[in-house]
């Protein structure tokens, strides 16, 4: 099972939209990736002498183990962008 782990950054802020603080950028870095071997259950594709990886005719689900991808959180930070609370606005 390839392994890809990866550090999530979100932006967040509040508007008038919608006060409450929520994300409008999240930057994924992939911080290091655990390869896998070759593939366990090759396909042969009708027709032909030709065999590729199961990972380029089945769904994820039927993949053999090193086919089969895996994406792994490490960390995720959070930087507040703007005002974190709503302003009152003063009658005029």
């Amino acid at each position: 099972m390839t392994v890809y782990v990866v550090d999530v950054h979100q932006l967040v802020h509040t508007c008038p939209a919608d006060r409450r603080p929520h994300p409008f950028a999240t930057y994924r870095t992939v911080v290091e990736v655990i390869p896998a071997g070759p593939c366990l259950t090759p396909i042969t594709l009708p027709g032909t002498d030709t065999t590729v990886d199961c990972k380029a005719r089945r769904h994820h689900h039927e993949q053999c183990d090193n086919c089969r991808i895996t994406v792994q959180v490490r960390t995720v930070t959070t930087t507040r962008r703007g005002a974190s609370r709503a302003t009152a606005r003063r009658a005029a």
